[in-house]
Order: C-alpha cells, then sequence, then structure tokens
C-alpha cells in the first residue's frame, strides 16, 4: 500500500485537483490549512514521535519512515522520512557505493539514475521524503563523514549533487543537506564557524544554490553555527540568502533532536519544522501563539510552505507507488556494480617486466588476497547513513567468482611474516587495506550535545551536568567520528611493505572514504587503485576492473598530498574556525606544493588527449569544444576537464568549470561541448548581491586533471571565439 497518499481524503482531492489544473498548490494549500485547528497546524511543525523515542531512534530509524505533520482526519500523509545517501536505510535496501565513491565516476548522469532507483526504494518502503542529497564541501579528508559527500569542489559537488536530486524526487520530494557550512564531526553540535562574504557566497554556498535550481523541496538546516548563530535560527541565511536570494519555495527541516536551539526564534528565522520527535515547539509553541509572543501569520507561512511543497511534489510524480519488488532487484544490482566500477580511481600502473601490472594477465595462475579487508564486504559508515542490503560480496568472493581458474590463496595478514611468505609463494599479490566505520563516519555521540532541546528538568542544574559528562566520555569510546591521521594504520603499513618485499609484482587497493596519505610507501607499490567503500556490488566491480573485464573509470575528487601540512589545519575538538578560500588543490596550488595526485587525476587502461577548440563565456555560464582522441589499443574513458585561472598571479590557482565523460574506441576521435558555470570566475557584491567577472588575466585550459602548467592555455573570453594569438605561453598571452 502506497502510505505516501490516502485516497478518498480531502488532502488527495486536494492533490488530484493541482494535477488536473483546477487548482495551483499555493490554493491547495490554503485550502487545506482552512480545514486544520491549531493545534494539527502546529503539529505540522515538528515530529509526531514522542520524546522518549529518542533512544530508539537509531533501531526505528532502519525499520520505518520517520512521520512529521501528519492529519489522518483529513488523509494527510505529512512528511514521512528516510535517510539514504547510499541507499534507503529502511529494511533490506541496494546499498551504492557511498556518495564521495560515486563523485569520483565523474558522471552525473549516472548519478541521476542512482537518485531513480533510491526514490524508488524510498517510496517503496511507504517514504515520500529522502534525505539523501549531501553538499557539503570536503574541507578536509580528516572529516569524519566525507565519505557522505561530493568532495572538494564547488563545481562538481553543485552538478552531482543536483543529478542525484532530479533522480530522487521523481518519486519521492528531495532534501539537501547540511545548510551550511558543516565539514566536521566531532564538535558538530558547538562549533562557530567565522567566513567571509567572499568565501560564503563564492565557494561554500554556489553548490547548495546549485541543487535549489535543480528542483530541491527540502533544507535541512546543519548543526554547526555559523558567524555565533546555530543554523536554525540563522535568518540571514535560512530566510536572506536561501529564499530571498536564491528564490527557494520549500520547506526548511532542523537536523534531529540537537538542531532545533529555539522554538520561536527557529520559526521566525525560516527552519519549518524540528525532527523528528515533539521536542522544544511542543512544549512552547501552543502559548507562544496564545499570548502573541509567536506571530499566528509566522505559524501559517511556514505552514504554507510545507503543504504547499508536498501538494505540488505529490500531483506531479507517478501516480503508481512501486512495489517491493524493485527493493535490491536486479536491475539496482547491476546499477550498483556499474557505478563501483566507474568510481574505482587508478592511481598508479607501472610496467613489471614488460608491461604494467594491471590488468592482470590472463595467464595468471596463482594469486595471493591479503589483508583484513580481503574478506569483508566493507560498505562504510553505521551512522545514520547506513543500508543493510540482502548480500554483499568482498574483495575476495569477487576475485574468485571472476577468476575460478585461477589458484587464490588468502591470509589477513595479522601474521606479516606468514602474509610475506603467501605473496613470495604467489605470481602477484593484491593488498587490501584502509578504513571502515571504525575509523571514520558519523559521531553518534558527540560531547556538545544540548541536552536542554529534552525538558526543563535537565534544562539546567546537576542533572544537566552529569548527562553532558557522560556524553563527553562516551564520545571517546564510540566508533567513527573525525580521522585523528590521514595515514594508513601502522600495520596495515607494515604489511603492505612486507608484501612488496616478497613480491614487486603487488598491487594495493586503497579502501576508505576520503583521502590516504601514501607518501612512505608509494614508490614501492607498482600499482595502486582507491576502491572507496563500494556498495553491495564492489567486491564483483572491484574484480572487474583488475581482470581488464572493465577499466577503472574514476577520477579524484580532491587533492591527495604529499603532506598532511599542505591541507589546512584540522581541530577535530575545535569551538570555533575560520573558513576561507585556501583548501584541497587550491591551497597546494596557491602555496606552490606539489601534489601526490591532482585534484581530477585518474588513469585508464587506455590513453587519451584533449584539445580546446573552442568557447563561449559570460555571467550566466557558457560551453567549450573539446577534441577527444584515443591513442591507446584498447575502448575507454576520459573526463575532459576544463579549468581557468587567473594567470597574472605568480602562482595561479586553478578553478573548474566544467566536466564531462566520454568513451571512444581505440583510436576513436570525437568533439565533445562541455558546459560551463561562469561561477568561479565571478565575484559577488555584498551590498549590491550583483555577480561580475572577478579582475585578472584569465586563462582557459582543457586537462584530464587539475593543470600543473598553463603553458598551452587560451585567454579566457566572453562569447567570442578563439585565435591564434590568443594564445597564453607561460603564464602570458603570446
Amino acid at each position: 500500500m502506497d502510505t505516501t497518499t490516502m485516497t478518498g481524503s480531502a488532502y488527495d482531492d486536494a492533490v488530484r485537483a493541482v494535477r488536473a489544473g483546477e487548482l495551483t498548490a499555493d490554493g491547495a494549500a490554503n485550502q487545506l490549512i482552512g480545514q486544520m485547528t491549531d493545534g494539527e497546524i502546529l503539529g505540522l511543525l515538528d515530529g509526531d514521535s514522542p520524546r522518549w523515542l529518542l533512544p530508539f531512534i537509531p533501531v526505528l530509524l532502519g525499520r520505518r519512515p520517520f512521520v512529521a505533520g501528519a492529519v489522518s482526519r483529513l488523509g494527510m500523509p505529512g512528511l514521512r522520512f528516510s535517510d539514504g545517501g547510499r541507499g534507503v536505510v529502511i529494511g533490506a535496501s541496494t546499498a551504492f557505493p557511498v556518495t564521495i565513491a560515486r563523485a569520483a565516476t565523474w558522471d552525473p548522469a549516472l548519478e541521476e539514475r542512482v537518485g531513480l532507483a533510491i526514490g524508488l526504494e524510498t517510496r517503496a518502503r511507504g517514504a515520500n521524503y529522502s534525505a539523501s542529497v549531501c553538499v557539503n564541501l570536503l574541507r578536509h579528508p580528516a572529516w569524519g563523514r566525507a565519505q557522505e559527500c561530493y568532495g572538494e569542489d564547488p563545481v562538481l559537488t553543485g552538478r552531482m549533487g543536483s543529478a542525484l536530486t532530479r533522480g530522487v524526487r521523481v518519486n519521492t520530494m528531495a532534501c539537501v543537506k547540511h545548510f551550511a557550512l558543516n565539514s566536521m564531526e566531532n564538535e558538530r553540535f558547538e562549533v562557530d564557524v567565522a567566513v567571509d562574504e567572499h568565501s560564503l557566497h563564492e565557494v561554500y554556498l554556489p553548490h547548495f544554490k546549485a541543487v535549489v535550481d535543480a528542483g530541491a523541496d527540502s533544507v535541512m538546516s546543519a548543526y554547526n553555527r555559523v558567524r555565533g548563530e546555530y543554523m536554525d535560527v540563522n535568518r540571514a541565511l535560512l530566510t536572506d540568502v536561501l529564499r530571498q536570494e536564491w528564490g527557494f519555495s520549500g520547506f526548511v527541516t532542523s537536523d534531529w533532536v540537537f538542531g532545533t536551539h529555539d522554538a520561536v526564534a527557529s520559526l521566525e528565522a525560516g527552519m519549518d519544522v524540528e525532527m523528528p520527535l515533539r521536542l522544544l515547539r511542543a512544549r512552547e509553541l501552543p502559548a507562544a501563539l496564545r499570548n502573541g509572543d509567536l506571530a499566528r501569520s509566522t505559524v501559517l507561512q511556514s505552514a504554507h510552505r510545507i503543504l504547499r511543497t508536498c501538494v505540488q511534489h505529490a500531483s506531479i510524480r507517478q501516480v503508481e507507488a512501486p512495489n517491493l519488488h524493485v527493493i535490491a532487484s536486479q536491475a539496482h544490482r547491476s546499477l550498483a556494480h556499474q557505478v563501483a566500477a566507474e568510481s574505482i580511481v587508478l592511481l598508479k600502473n607501472e610496467p613489471v617486466g614488460a608491461a604494467p601490472l594491471l590488468p592482470l594477465a590472463p595467464t595468471t595462475g596463482h594469486l595471493a588476497v591479503i589483508g583484513r579487508l580481503a574478506g569483508r564486504a566493507n560498505l562504510g559508515d553505521h551512522g545514520s547513513s547506513r543500508v543493510r542490503p540482502p548480500s554483499t560480496v568482498s574483495p575476495l568472493q569477487g576475485l574468485r567468482e571472476a577468476l575460478p581458474g585461477v589458484r587464490i590463496t588468502t591470509t589477513t595478514g595479522q601474521n606479516v611474516r606468514r602474509a610475506a611468505a603467501l605473496a613470495a609463494a604467489a605470481e602477484t599479490a593484491i593488498v587490501v587495506v584502509g578504513l571502515d566505520q571504525h575509523d571514520e563516519g558519523e559521531s553518534v555521540v558527540t560531547g556538545g550535545v544540548d541536552v536542554g532541546v529534552l525538558g526543563r528538568t535537565v534544562g539546567s542544574g546537576p542533572l544537566r551536568r552529569f548527562l553532558i559528562g557522560a556524553a563527553h566520555l562516551a564520545a571517546r569510546f564510540v566508533r567513527g567520528g573525525d580521522r585523528s591521521s590521514l595515514n594508513l594504520r601502522p600495520t596495515d603499513e607494515r604489511l603492505l611493505q612486507a608484501v612488496v618485499a616478497a613480491n614487486p609484482r603487488t598491487v594495493v587497493v586503497l579502501i576508505s572514504g576520503s583521502a590516504i596519505l601514501t607518501e612512505t610507501w608509494r614508490d614501492r607499490v607498482p600499482a595502486l587503485l582507491l576502491a572507496w567503500y563500494g556498495g553491495m556490488e564492489g567486491g564483483r566491480a572491484l574484480a572487474s576492473v583488475l581482470t581488464g573485464n572493465e577499466e577503472p573509470g574514476g577520477r579524484l575528487p580532491f587533492v591527495l598530498p604529499t603532506d598532511a601540512a599542505h591541507l589546512p589545519f584540522f581541530d577535530s575538538a575545535a569551538k570555533s574556525v575560520v573558513y576561507d578560500e585556501q583548501w584541497g588543490q587550491r591551497r597546494l596550488d596557491g602555496e606552490g606544493h606539489s601534489p601526490a595526485f591532482p585534484f581530477g587525476f585518474g588513469l585508464g587502461y587506455t590513453t587519451m588527449e584533449h584539445r580546446l577548440l573552442e568557447h563561449t563565456l559570460d555571467n550566466t555560464g557558457g560551453h567549450a569544444d573539446v577534441l577527444v582522441t584515443n591513442t591507446g589499443d584498447r575502448k575507454g574513458s576520459t573526463v575532459v576537464q576544463i579549468y581557468a585561472a587567473d594567470v597574472s598571479l605568480r602562482r595561479p590557482v586553478s578553478q573548474l568549470l566544467g566536466f564531462r565523460k566520454v568513451t571512444l574506441q581505440p583510436g576513436g576521435e570525437t568533439t565533445v561541448r562541455v558546459v560551463l558555470d561562469a561561477a568561479p570566475t565571478l565575484q559577488r557584491d555584498p551590498s549590491t548581491r550583483r555577480w561580475s567577472p572577478r579582475a585578472g588575466e584569465w586563462a582557459l585550459l582543457a586537462s584530464q586533471h587539475s593543470p600543473d602548467s598553463w603553458a598551452n592555455a587560451v585567454r579566457l573570453r566572453h562569447t567570442e571565439g578563439l585565435t591564434d594569438k590568443d594564445v597564453i605561453t607561460d603564464g602570458r598571452q603570446a
């Protein structure tokens, strides 16, 4: 049964009237509000679950939708929430690769298909509202929830997040999170982010606006403070920017339980729904409305936003709800496999003897598969984004299925000597190392919890101090959270070094949700892949790439530095932090540090060449035409990446403007058009909110990763074609 509408009800009649063009969504919302009591209207503004369910949220989140604002008398289903950044968290669902792995595909069309699948499974589970779109920037790879984002770049994040949004909202309302400047985990409840106007609007917000422009129905506010104000009461961002400047017409919900700090002030600031329990608002709004501390117009404004969005979405989605057979269907498993394969980034593939080590030779007779993660289906974080698929495939299982005639020996590597001996006896060794849910993820227990939201009895005094102290103590022992190091575990490093010493034909496979430093061992390893948390089909996809049945289609969605000191300072216990435009590849460019592997980097099993033909760009965007040639001897793909930089600077800083994935047969050649985003070349005037070209001598370059030289760039021009005299040589126009 589709519980997201109730046929024959006032709500269903309103949806039908909007679908038929007899009412606008605004008119339908007004009509429904006119039939509601004050208690029912106030009930739209928080979750429907009682506060005593708080300890059971992690369990219940995996079993049913959390409901807010249901009115059975009128047949209103309310917001029926499911999380789902890598698949639906309710029941046994398809586990796709984590978000940052999907970012590594650099393929918005593929991501839109993932969104469609997640939306279908969400609706089949009885939910109509999916918080699956996370577009917070990866400011530092130590962030515990890095795996839930699309990496460090605003344009890549905006394009991929928009694609997921379009796919999800075919069947369910799409919620984008966490607005805004949320990119650290351990102190997410308390940290105050200071940011200047340039960095805020030109770096940390454009991808949120892109997703809003793509049709996001809802925005989830973050736990953290920005410029001294918690996000639920931050009118400057929730109303002045989100609604007035961007024109967002949907509704805003709080992050869960501890994301609402003031019942009335949050409503006035533009945060519409306190999720997921009846906490602050249930206790305080009725009296505030009666005594005049809360204007009725403010209540009705939020109620109208919620109902208008719900009715509008219900009127445009497919009428027939999917049945449970779509969940973990063969089509969705195949999609999960494809995404996993296209996300795998080949970082090194040097010759050992006459040929590169990968793909594995068809004549391989004995393979050693080593590492504690080799036999595990390592799907990532066990927090709110956890998906429990009906089946999983580990790297070891995937290789056994792909190579039935090959002798495969294996060990966890706990005994390093045994692992080295096993590697020495094999033709090729594969070492699978990296991270799991104990190393990074959502910090479910955090010291900064404001327990006062639970009621007056814990709002002050000894009980409050006890509960906060207990939270701080528990935070030291729970899994996940921000990473304390960007290196592998010391045991993993010792293992791979011993294996490489025993067998020079060694492939290292890294599993993680963000960057892992490789400097202490990278030079000794001939073949290196980043395989992420690859989802339920990740083991089969990895085996397919290793054997050459599929190519490694991934490109890095962040820079991989040689030293953590080249990144912004990261303190997981910070109560305040300053965000600026210097992070990731941009920081390395500006300070003159060479990366281990640049942003956008990735190898394939063939070779490609790019040549920029012409481009056009104005303040609203543009395009570039690029000639792409497969110069290798097998079919393969590349990601055409268009970068701009102010080459008048001593150290130009690369800015991604656009990208497009293309597949070619050996010797094939094609011209592709890449859509460009002008925003990285523009600046915003805070007083007028107008955008204009940034000063400087701007150049454009087509590349296969963030460029280390601008010698062959062309001058960035608006609306006109290019001529030979526009070529930039050594940072200067010829």
